[in-house]
């Protein structure tokens, strides 16, 4: 039995990738994702993959994680039970961000180099087509069940909003500078865009496809110039997000629906990467300069530990 099983295995019997509340989490110089026990708060497995591991998606299931591997041009398949790479799917250039649409039996992938939305089949990996975009697309999520794909450029400052039946951009936003990710909030009817340059979060009105508010940060302590949100998540309940603030070195929580923030939390050296777990009670914050996961306890937004991961950890996804 591997590791992750048998830490599936406590208590009741349960399989590796069915929700065992591991937390997998991509470091790019390390060219691996480590698997975090989350009751020792330790490394349990290291998972080697293709060079310079980001994104990371599972399938509903949790059989499968996907992991987008910028300098490979590959998204690599792991088996969660095996705990390893099983198969990879050739990207176009530096895939960044990736969004899976199970339903449709497929992928759409930011690929950075090649500025497009490449699309591919899920099930063989073959390329299906792909959508031009502005320089350097980072940010993918789906809504609408998939009908509707949300992609940014971090050159041109934009949201594309595409229409996935017509495999065509219906409109462009106009947003704050270096837009990077994307969460969905008030349920669902606000796209929230980070802004890295100009240190905000974009909230697009998705009924009106236009900008509706923006939410900016200034921890104490720190200048303008410091803050430079990109990851972000919302709580399971709708009513707090998370944003990493980047050079910042804090966490920003930001109540959902009056968009005022609540809190600010130091942690390590360029928080990118949050993760908030399924019951609300736990933030994971990957700090990649500091090379270490911030956990914090919500809802006091107490640190826990930190724990090293490498070189560069840069995502955090939670089986939960």
């Amino acid at each position: 039995m591997s590791a992750v099983a048998a830490v599936a295995g406590r208590g009741a019997a349960q399989p590796a990738g069915s929700r065992t509340g591991l937390a997998y989490v991509s470091a790019e110089k390390s060219n691996a994702v480590f698997v975090v026990d989350p009751l020792k708060m330790q490394i349990i497995k290291t998972i080697k993959t293709s060079r310079r591991p980001r994104d990371m998606h599972f399938l509903a299931d949790r059989t499968r994680l996907y992991v987008a591997c910028g300098d490979a041009d590959m998204i690599d398949v792991i088996d969660t039970a095996k705990a390893e790479v099983v198969s990879r799917i050739k990207t176009g250039k530096s895939p960044e961000l990736f969004a899976i649409d199970e339903a449709r039996r497929r992928i759409y992938v930011a690929n950075e180099d090649d500025a497009e939305l490449g699309i591919f089949d899920l099930d063989k990996g073959w390329r299906l087509g792909a959508i031009k975009t502005g320089g350097e697309p980072e940010g993918v999520i789906l809504a609408d069940e998939g009908r509707t794909i949300y992609v940014t450029s971090e050159v041109a400052n934009l949201v594309h909003v595409i229409d996935a039946d017509k495999g065509a951009i219906v409109k462009d936003i106009v947003v704050g500078n270096r837009p990077r990710r994307f969460a969905l909030a008030n349920g669902a009817k606000e796209l929230w865009v980070t802004c890295e340059l100009s240190g905000e979060v974009t909230v697009i009105d998705r009924e009106k496809m236009a900008v509706s508010a923006r939410i900016a940060f200034l921890p104490p302590g720190m200048q303008r110039s410091d803050v430079t949100p990109v990851g972000m998540a919302v709580s399971p309940d709708g009513k707090k997000a998370y944003v990493g603030l980047g050079q910042a070195a804090h966490v920003a929580e930001v109540d959902v629906a009056t968009r005022q923030v609540t809190g600010y939390v130091l942690v390590g050296k360029r928080p990118w990467g949050v993760a908030v777990s399924r019951d609300g009670r736990r933030l994971w914050v990957a700090n990649g300069l500091s090379d270490d996961v911030t956990v914090m306890e919500l809802p006091s937004r107490r640190p826990l530990t930190s724990i090293p991961a490498g070189r560069t950890p840069w995502g955090i996804v939670i089986d939960d």
